[in-house]
């Protein structure tokens, strides 16, 4: 018989209940609509500014295009590292409880959510972006995390992008390739979102000594830094005919795109703070992250 933990075995009944398989739940056949747009082009990075405005619209579709792919495979990156983590959670840990088994089935979702995001930016005819190859080595290092930051570093990845995505995937401006791929996401991620807060309060519930907990909040910082300027790589400008690193600097400097990213942290941000996490001594870190709003 399973060892019991409430949340854990809710989780494992929503799994059950509502899961969705890619493969076929995806018209990977479709032909894209014309004029429809990849994601919302108010969230586009350069949306507002004056070398948008000096785009045609096709040119803004088109750079539309390229930042989900660019998210997209961010988000593949990521889930990679979360699995990682998952793996090394439940190396050596009592397969009997529900804990151990909700986490594999975690594993599993992340497992078809890379698949799909990689035959979506296939499907989309983009390249797999990803993130820049320091970013790429600074990713090698995430599986020696451990503890508290664990989680938050996992908060961090994923509840921004759900944000982003429950909004896309309602947006019937948006190719329905985009729309499904969100909402298949959403759906399953939600539970992620719970299994990884639960276990970041517990995390925190535990005695954690000063030294222990500086090193926790900052890595956090760290990676949420490193997620939220990863996000858009600088070579989807130069699919429009930009200077990707002229794009790049309006895009940083852009209040619009700003108050995208701090929209997107807005969830998360009171819960790590809440537990913890959130350290004034890192405060150059968070407010470069653009995941917190200005003052």
């Amino acid at each position: 018989m399973t060892i019991a933990d409430p949340t854990s075995d809710r989780l494992l009944r929503s799994t059950a209940r509502q899961s969705y398989d890619p493969e076929v739940d995806l018209d990977w056949d479709a032909a894209p609509v014309d004029g429809l747009w990849w994601m919302q082009p108010e969230r586009v990075s350069l949306y507002g500014t004056p070398m948008w405005d000096r785009l045609s619209q096709e040119q803004q579709i088109e750079l539309s295009r390229h930042e989900v792919a660019s998210i997209m495979s961010v988000g593949l990156w990521f889930e990679v590292l979360l699995m990682q983590l998952l793996l090394r959670e439940v190396y050596g840990a009592d397969p009997r409880t529900a804990r151990t088994q909700y986490a594999l089935t975690e594993i599993g979702d992340e497992t078809r959510h890379s698949v799909m995001f990689g035959r979506a930016i296939a499907a989309m005819g983009a390249p797999a972006y990803g993130p820049r190859p320091a970013v790429l080595r600074i990713g090698k290092l995430a599986p020696l995390l451990h503890g508290p930051s664990v989680f938050s570093a996992t908060l961090v990845g994923e509840e921004p992008l759900d944000r982003w995505q429950r909004e896309l995937m309602k947006d019937e401006r948006c190719q329905p390739l985009t729309r499904m791929a969100s909402r298949i996401h959403v759906t399953e991620e939600a539970r992620h979102v719970t299994f990884a807060r639960e276990e970041l309060a517990a995390a925190m519930s535990q005695k954690i000594g000063r030294t222990q907990l500086r090193l926790h909040q900052n890595l956090t910082a760290r990676a949420a830094y490193v997620m939220a300027r990863s996000l858009v790589h600088p070579d989807c400008y130069s699919a429009v005919g930009l200077d990707p690193m002229a794009a790049r600097r309006e895009a940083l400097g852009n209040e619009h795109y700003r108050a995208t990213l701090a929209w997107m942290g807005e969830k998360m941000m009171p819960y790590l703070t809440e537990h913890g996490m959130v350290s004034e001594k890192d405060r150059k870190l968070w407010r470069a992250s653009f995941l917190v709003p200005r003052d």
